[in-house]
């Protein structure tokens, strides 16, 4: 897989650890040049640390940066195409899990009247609103240079819908939509969006350490790199408006068939069907 990913940049946010911290290192592992960016210094420190170690030196760059405040998300483009020389791939995975409610919220599920409302809105604003600011901030560019790809992490249907994650699930339903709006947007433009989940409890810190599952036992995130280099090749380039589950990803076959297999619309328009006037299904 390596060097398929030449002379591409990536911005990965969230990357400091977890699924981001594994994603970043898979780009770079597959040639790209990665912008690791979290709110945390030391982690964001840890992860360039550890790239350039497998990668070398060149293969990644760290910012620090709350990509909520104003602006945030505009001048992280700005500055990685000054730094970088470019800019050709975006996942957004920055999240904020129902464990910022309540740590044990898989066996004490938070009413949702009983989400603090600064934790409701924070949520928000890094589930839902971040991946809209940076699709405003990167797509004029990806078009007019006719290639580039997004990639955002939301979450099973079942963890949008579960008690306890009224604002960790809404925000990435949120999130789902606005993906599938955004892929049909960019149809034939050279840029290509689509969703890529664990599939299941991921073994990151969403999931505390008073759930009653064993660690070993969750989808570990080493699963998300394969899919999302993938998708990050010219090789997808035809692949648009999909949601793809990394534990589905069967590595012992073609990408093309593991894809199929892995794969689905994104947001499940299979349940849709309103009745428009004039008795026409939408």
């Amino acid at each position: 897989m390596a060097g398929v990913l030449d002379g591409r940049i990536a911005i990965v946010t969230g990357s400091g650890r977890g699924l981001g911290r594994a994603m970043a290192l898979g780009l770079a592992a597959s040639g790209a040049r990665v912008v690791v960016t979290d709110v945390d210094g030391d982690v964001v420190a840890e992860s360039v640390e550890i790239i350039r170690g497998r990668c070398g030196r060149d293969a990644a760059t760290g910012f620090t940066q709350d990509l909520t405040a104003p602006g945030a998300p505009e001048s992280l483009v700005v500055r990685t195409i000054a730094e970088l020389g470019g800019l050709h791939i975006v996942v957004n995975n920055a999240g904020i899990g129902p464990q910022a409610v309540e740590p044990d919220f898989l066996t004490k599920p938070p009413k949702l009247w009983e989400m603090p409302h600064g934790i409701w809105q924070q949520t928000y604003a890094v589930n839902a609103h971040l991946p809209f600011f940076m699709a405003c901030a990167v797509m004029p560019r990806f078009i007019k240079q006719g290639w580039g790809r997004v990639i955002n992490v939301t979450t099973s249907l079942d963890t949008m819908l579960r008690a306890g994650c009224g604002a960790y699930g809404s925000s990435k339903a949120a999130n789902e939509a606005h993906t599938s709006i955004l892929s049909q947007d960019v149809a034939g433009t050279g840029v290509t969006v689509n969703v890529l989940v664990p599939g299941g409890p991921a073994n990151t810190r969403m999931i505390p350490a008073a759930a009653p599952i064993k660690r070993e036992d969750l989808i570990q995130p080493d699963v998300m790199v394969v899919p999302l280099v993938w998708l990050a090749s010219d090789a997808a380039s035809s692949v648009n408006g999909r949601r793809f589950i990394g534990a589905n990803w069967d590595t012992k076959i073609p990408p093309r068939e593991a894809a199929e297999a892995a794969g689905a619309p994104i947001a499940w328009p299979q349940l849709a069907g309103s009745i428009w006037p004039g008795g026409n299904r939408q």
